[in-house]
């Protein structure tokens, strides 16, 4: 699905490519944005003809390095920039393609994203304030990262409440270790993502194709930006001091278990010594012909297993 909107005597005008490519003769307006969702590959010939654009390959919008992430030509600037997905347990980035050619934004991504939701409603209740495409590509990213700012903030308050849980000794060391998993999973998307950005609104900072409002717009975003990254790596830390906490607490109950296991085996070790002795088959015992041998034999298996008892029970190890 492609979308086009376009300023049309400072009206908003939204237009399907179809409809756009049948009335183009027709139409006299200042094309601001080709939305590009989920487009096929028609879809992408198509636009890249008509709006002399060339888009990068799948394979070059997932690569890391920073000249795969943004490029900038003598006709264009191309962006390749992560977006946070969150769809129930599943967190990933989702790579979106951002091209700045002149006033006009292309954009291409494969499934809606809230953030472009909002773009699009505030395009449409305010078009005056979107004077060409760099302005709504300010927008988004500015958007994207107060939605990122909710989502650690979200994270934080989870982090709170898990160690306040810890604290009260409410939840299960391996519910606990579950949960630092599915934290740490969600901050390192979040963190992977903020200092994708950076990087790249680093970039765009030296860029001499945006005007200076815009430049000033995104000198905010990136103190935002950083001091984001910053709170993720204090995020971590956190999760990190509650897993060791956790270990402590699991090394603890491994111990107790440990000292039961020897005690036990120091209590019944003495016994087992007396039972062995006289469990021998030698032909000629001392005490073989005792009348209470018997019962002789239990008293010492007895007090041998209570002596060591009473021993830690002293040296307080019990």
């Amino acid at each position: 699905m492609v979308k086009i909107y376009t300023n049309i005597n400072s009206r908003l005008k939204i237009f399907e490519l179809e409809e756009y490519l049948a009335n183009i003769d027709d139409i006299e307006s200042d094309v601001l944005w080709v939305d590009m969702i989920n487009p096929s590959g028609e879809d992408i010939s198509t636009v890249a003809k008509e709006f002399e654009i060339e888009f990068p390959s799948k394979q070059e919008t997932e690569e890391i390095e920073i000249s795969s992430r943004f490029w900038e030509s003598d006709k264009d600037i191309t962006i390749n920039s992560y977006f946070l997905i969150v769809d129930g347990e599943a967190v990933y980035n989702e790579t979106v393609t951002f091209i700045l050619q002149n006033n006009l934004l292309v954009t291409m991504r494969y499934r809606e994203l809230k953030v472009f939701n909002e773009c699009v409603k505030k395009l449409v209740s305010s078009p005056s304030i979107f004077r060409d495409g760099s302005y709504i590509l300010s927008y988004i990213f500015e958007t994207r990262i107060d939605l990122d700012a909710d989502i650690i903030e979200g994270l934080s308050r989870n982090i709170s409440g898990l160690r306040k849980k810890l604290s009260a000794n409410d939840i299960d060391n391996e519910d606990i270790l579950d949960y630092i998993y599915h934290y740490e999973n969600l901050n390192t998307n979040i963190r992977d993502s903020l200092i994708d950005k950076q990087r790249i609104i680093s970039a765009l900072l030296k860029s001499h194709k945006l005007a200076e409002i815009i430049k000033n717009n995104f000198r905010i975003m990136i103190k935002d930006v950083n001091s984001l990254i910053d709170y993720a790596k204090y995020n971590f830390d956190r999760m990190d001091y509650i897993q060791n906490i956790v270990l402590g607490f699991v090394n603890i109950e491994q111990n107790k278990v440990i000292k039961i296991f020897t005690v036990v085996n120091v209590i019944f070790l003495p016994p087992t010594l007396v039972a062995s002795i006289y469990g021998m088959n030698f032909k000629h015992f001392p005490e073989l012909g005792l009348k209470y041998g018997y019962g002789f034999a239990w008293v010492f298996m007895i007090v041998s297993a209570i002596l060591p008892v009473l021993i830690f029970r002293k040296k307080r190890w019990l």
